[in-house]
């Protein structure tokens, strides 16, 4: 008895004394959240093996391919850099992805032009399109898998990767742009430039330019040089203004196509003309210039429709822009006009399009052109009630712009300092949530060539400006341009994802 009674004290001094603490459990890997947009339409993903690039990996090419394919090597080597310091490397015709490569693959059985699979193992990485620009989106999309240090391009001693997997990927709209007002407030070539940059990551493919409006004229036209001498010398609120020489603008043009971006310049008329009218007295009926404008009201301009004499100056800016635009379009604007009467209108819209088409371009017009006699070529861009449905019926395609979901000048909310609100607030929910397919009555989607969100730029002077009120709604943009099947909350969730990425990059965006 005395014996179990010492063994069972001892027992109990054991159960009271200090524990050797266990060894922790060791750490796992956070679990993998995509945050892709647009989000792909089919993803299999399997993050419990990654493919990490290093110093060694390289990036190849097929033999066959052409320039433009052996620029998108060298474009994934510089987002890869420091990690990959290798140049492109070609492979024989067919040949299979080598170990330890990024392999960019032409592959004549990828279905659409902007269609392109990406296949990730452990070993090696294959991205395959018919075109050059399948693969320009889906470097976009590897991009995205990385982790936001990627963009952090100067960085040294990155730890990249990404989980192994599958997608298939194409767009639902062929058009997903982007419109940026240069015309009320000026922005030099190297911010559009990086408008262009951040645009592409999410897959954006058309930008167009407001060229010139009431406050300003902002291309150089070489018949016509009092255009931007006088036009371009000013700017909302007063203060120098500026404008595009050709070459700049051209420059820009060639930017946005090594980014698979087209594009499309507008010169709006017949109103909305204020800095043409000073700039040339014979766009005036009584061949005097007003002054110079420099507000933000609209609808008092109008050029002297009803004279001959007009129409060589507008013949020569159409001519000698369309000559330094390779991309299909021209935009005339069309909008807000109050002096001219209905027939008047209708009379130089039609005569407008002969002119665009004899210069070898389609011409858009915002959606008051739609009840002229247009070709089923020209496109309307819807903004507000219009006759949009007039333009379906003849065959003729559609760009949705509706203000009170993709003005990206309207304000979030009220506590938004830039921005206006006439058309009402506008919020990254607001901009996302809406179906182009059920919006206007009488225009099915097989009309609808696709989205755009336009940017005007009263209140706007700085590119941290443009960017805080197009970032992060102009992703939100892409998406619906992009996604078939989409929801607010998946949406919601991979847009916090790509708060960091943002950052990274720089963008001074929006709440």
């Amino acid at each position: 008895m005395k014996k179990s009674r010492i063994i069972l004290a001892i027992a109990a001094l054991a159960a009271c004394s200090p524990q050797k603490p266990a060894a922790p459990p060791a750490p796992q890997p956070a679990p993998y959240e995509l945050s892709v947009i647009p989000l792909p339409q089919n993803v299999q993903i399997d993050a419990s093996q990654r493919f990490r690039p290093d110093t060694l990996t390289t990036i190849v090419i097929d033999a066959a391919a052409d320039s433009s394919t052996a620029s998108l090597g060298a474009y994934l080597q510089t987002l890869l850099s420091p990690i990959i310091r290798t140049a492109p490397v070609r492979l024989a015709s067919g040949g299979s992805a080598s170990a330890n490569s990024i392999h960019l693959r032409l592959d004549p059985s990828v279905s659409g032009d902007e269609e392109y699979r990406l296949a990730v193992t452990p070993s090696n990485v294959v991205v395959s399109a018919r075109t050059n620009a399948g693969l320009f989106y889906g470097i976009q999309t590897l991009r995205q898998l990385f982790p936001s240090s990627i963009e952090h391009r100067a960085a040294v001693g990155r730890r990249l990767w990404i989980p192994t997997g599958q997608i298939t990927d194409s767009p639902r709209y062929e058009w997903r742009g982007m419109m940026i007002d240069v015309s009320r407030h000026f922005l030099p070539p190297r911010d559009i430039k990086r408008f262009i940059d951040n645009l592409a990551l999410y897959k954006i493919n058309r930008l167009h330019l407001h060229l010139a409006d009431d406050q300003g004229w902002r291309i150089e036209i070489k018949s016509r040089p009092s255009l931007t001498a006088i036009g371009g010398s000013t700017q909302v609120g007063g203060g120098s203004g500026g404008f595009y020489t050709q070459d700049e603008y051209k420059d820009i043009v060639a930017h946005a196509a090594s980014r698979y971006i087209t594009v499309i310049p507008e010169i709006d008329m017949p109103g909305h003309t204020n800095a043409a009218l000073a700039s040339i007295p014979e766009l005036n009926c009584d061949n005097v210039s007003p002054p110079l404008y420099t507000g933000i009201r609209v609808g008092f301009s109008a050029l002297c429709v009803d004279s001959a004499r007009i129409y060589p100056i507008l013949e020569d800016i159409v001519r000698e822009i369309s000559a330094i635009t390779p991309g299909p379009y021209f935009h005339i604007g069309g909008d807000e006009v109050t002096k001219l009467t209905h027939p008047q209108y209708l009379a130089f819209i039609e005569r407008m399009q002969s002119i665009v088409n004899a210069n070898g371009k389609r011409m858009i017009g915002w959606g008051e052109i739609a009840p002229a006699n247009l070709s089923p070529a020209t496109m309307v861009q819807h903004w507000k009630k219009d006759s949009s449905f007039l333009h379906a019926a003849r065959g003729g395609r559609v760009i949705l712009s509706p203000s009170a979901k993709l003005y990206l000048d309207m304000q979030y909310d009220t506590t938004t300092t830039l921005g206006l609100h006439w058309a009402g607030y506008v919020s990254v929910q607001t901009a996302y949530d809406w179906d182009p397919a059920t919006f206007l009555s009488g225009v099915a989607d097989t009309a609808i060539i696709g989205v755009e969100a336009p940017l005007w730029a009263e209140s706007l002077i700085k590119v941290e400006d443009y960017e805080y009120l197009a970032f992060p709604r102009i992703i939100g943009v892409a998406e619906i341009g992009w996604t078939r099947q989409r929801n607010w909350d998946g949406f919601a969730r991979r847009l916090q994802l790509q708060d960091e990425r943002l950052k990274a990059l720089g963008i001074n965006a929006g709440r």
